[in-house]
């Protein structure tokens, strides 16, 4: 045990203290008065190192994030069996060739964001008869790098996926420009859910995701606040 504990500090972050984390972020979302809804954490354990994906298991978290396929299934497939009620969020980029494998592993799919992809995603979820939830990633800031539907595009490409693909989405996800605050982009987002009639937000991070929540999050995406730095 005190092995363990050296190597975890060593990396930066021993089991109480993401147990701490935990503690504190979730008594952070319950606090405000005027919050009443519901507000789901998604962990983000991508490239973590799994002592403290073990700890934040140990401390009840259920829900994690992963950004790559291939990863996530190194780390998660063979917990299955012992964590029965765990549940996977995609969240970084899907390429098709990864569809099967993301529909086998993943509960929530958050990245949906171009006809391809709804179209593979809708044949594989028949295939393995596994119809998961889907949001459709909205780039709310228009940035050509980042992956996304376009703000004016995203409403009726959500109808679309529903409608013509068959898909369950139930609401929209955002990752904010990094250079600008992200209070405007959290209520364009909500702005276009409500348009939609969608009920899920899944928008905020570790800097930002009490004022996310303000703005009617439904799931906060939390990484560096619970696990730490992630190892070089």
């Amino acid at each position: 045990m005190l092995i363990y504990l050296n190597h975890a500090k060593k990396q930066g972050m021993d089991a109480s203290i993401i147990q701490e984390n935990l503690a504190r972020i979730r008594a952070s979302i319950a606090a405000p008065p005027d919050v009443k809804h519901a507000v789901k954490i998604v962990a983000v354990s991508k490239q973590q190192p799994d002592e403290r994906i073990a700890a934040a298991l140990a401390a009840g978290q259920r829900v994690f994030g992963e950004n790559r396929v291939a990863e996530a299934l190194a780390r998660w497939e063979g917990r299955r069996g012992a964590y029965p009620d765990l549940r996977l969020h995609l969240i970084g980029a899907l390429q098709t060739n990864k569809v099967a494998d993301a529909v086998g592993l993943f509960d929530v799919i958050e990245v949906l964001d171009r006809e391809k992809l709804a179209a593979a995603l809708a044949r594989e979820m028949q295939k393995q008869a596994r119809p998961l939830p889907c949001l459709v990633q909205v780039n709310t800031g228009d940035e050509a790098q980042k992956s996304g539907v376009s703000p004016l595009e995203a409403v009726a490409f959500a109808r679309r996926c529903q409608h013509q693909y068959g898909l369950n989405v139930e609401g929209f996800m955002c990752i904010p420009p990094i250079d600008e605050t992200p209070a405007m982009h959290f209520a364009l987002l909500a702005k276009l859910a409500a348009e939609a009639d969608l009920s899920v937000l899944s928008m905020g991070m570790s800097g930002d995701y009490l004022e996310a929540i303000r703005f009617g999050a439904t799931q906060v995406r939390i990484g560096t606040g619970i696990f730490g730095a992630r190892p070089d």
